[in-house]
């Protein structure tokens, strides 16, 4: 029974990390704009994240050590700081990115400016970082992230038209907004659902949760379970703008908007639903993307780190840790909106795709650190042809957004 319950946690807690700021506002903007149309990438980055989040995993479980921890010995310090480099800086603008979507469920709650919430959210993420078990952590905030469901429920309250849902999924195209914009929303979305710290954190909570061989199952339980309802997760947030935005041609820009549906359904009770269920993803997400960052330099340079650590044993990867919160802060103390910081994070996160996701590739199948429990002929297939994807997206990222002016010409 214990083992169970471990087990069913740890797809919670995959699905907390799943659906983020990112998500949330491309989600959203997707059915809005084009309906269902871009379900086929959500799909995609669903099998994807699966295929390399079970990798990342099977090598913490394995190797007792961490998939960047394993970069730089494998790859050479030079190729693993440009892999540093990029991912720091995409994850600092995710934390960000998140710390601003706190603060504005906050003000979905309250009224207040999302500004005078941003510094206390900086200090309650701090605070959890510090204090609380990783278990712990991860599982409140899993849990509270289910509240998501709320949008698959206020499909069936909404005046929803199931079947041309179907065929705008299977039959859907520009919708009269333009192939370019189509594609750069597309990209937009494909990014949010793969982004880079998912698999850095996976791989290293499974090294602070000390999991060996034993554990296998449990891991891949996690993701074969817990990503693909993340994905369900975000297709409700697609379906429930589609059904709400898309026949007036309206596009979310704020969370209060992305909101609307479960409001429409569901009255004051769906606007508070989806405050907690806003706040639950966007705090979790803040919370793994702070860790990452500090994960990422921590094993980089060979220092003590993990959440078991005291700070006082771990004092570097603390301090990256607290910096990379205060760097958060400060971005958004620029007064960016915080939905069109995660925009342009979306954007530059599908530039350094490739930097996050050749390495696991290259580490999973290297029998020094795994022995015979490397990719099969099928993780492989799954993982070139994903990377092949990723490369694609991370071409056409800039010139999409350049072209389309942020996905709003044609």
């Amino acid at each position: 029974m214990r083992k169970l319950l471990a087990a069913t946690l740890g797809v919670l807690s995959a699905v907390g990390g799943f659906v983020d700021i990112g998500d949330l506002v491309a989600a959203s903007q997707a059915g809005a704009r084009f309906g269902m149309a871009h379900a086929w990438v959500l799909l995609l980055g669903v099998v994807g994240i699966c295929a390399y989040a079970e990798m990342a995993g099977r090598v913490a479980a394995v190797s007792g050590r961490a998939v960047f921890d394993l970069v730089r010995e494998r790859l050479g310090p030079r190729v693993a700081l440009l892999n540093l480099v990029a991912s720091y800086l995409v994850t600092v603008l995710t934390l960000a990115a998140e710390l601003g979507g706190v603060g504005l469920a906050l003000q979905l709650a309250s009224g207040l400016s999302y500004l005078l919430w941003v510094p206390v959210a900086a200090a309650a993420v701090w605070l959890v970082l510090w204090r609380m078990r990783f278990q712990l952590m991860e599982r409140v905030f899993g849990l509270a992230g289910l509240a998501l469901v709320g949008f698959a429920v206020a499909l069936f309250w909404l005046p929803t038209n199931w079947a041309e849902l179907g065929r705008s999924a299977v039959h859907g195209g520009a919708a009269g907004q333009g192939w370019g914009a189509y594609w750069f929303v597309a990209v937009a979305l494909f990014a949010s659902t793969v982004s880079p710290y998912e698999v850095f954190f996976f791989s290293s909570g499974g090294v602070e949760e000390r999991w060996s061989a034993a554990d296998l199952a449990d891991a891949r339980s996690s993701v074969l379970v817990g990503f693909p309802v993340g994905g369900f997760l975000a297709l409700s947030l697609i379906a429930t703008a589609a059904v709400v935005y898309h026949p007036g041609g309206a596009s979310p820009d704020s969370l209060t908007q992305v909101a609307q549906p479960a409001v429409l359904a569901f009255g004051a009770a769906g606007l508070a639903v989806a405050a907690l269920a806003f706040f639950a993803v966007t705090f979790g997400a803040a919370l793994e993307t702070g860790l990452s960052a500090a994960y990422a330099a921590a094993q980089y340079f060979g220092w003590q780190w993990g959440k078991w650590v005291s700070p006082r044993e771990a004092a570097r990867f603390h301090s990256v840790l607290l910096a990379s919160v205060l760097l958060g802060v400060l971005v958004l103390l620029t007064t960016i909106d915080p939905v069109t910081l995660t925009e342009y994070m979306l954007v530059l996160s599908a530039v350094v795709l490739p930097l996050t996701y050749l390495p696991i590739l290259i580490v999973a199948n290297d029998r020094t650190y795994l022995g015979d429990r490397v990719n099969g002929p099928l993780a492989n297939l799954l993982g070139a042809v994903f990377l092949l994807v990723i490369v694609v997206a991370s071409v056409a990222a800039v010139p999409l957004a350049v072209v389309t002016g942020m996905g709003m010409g044609r």
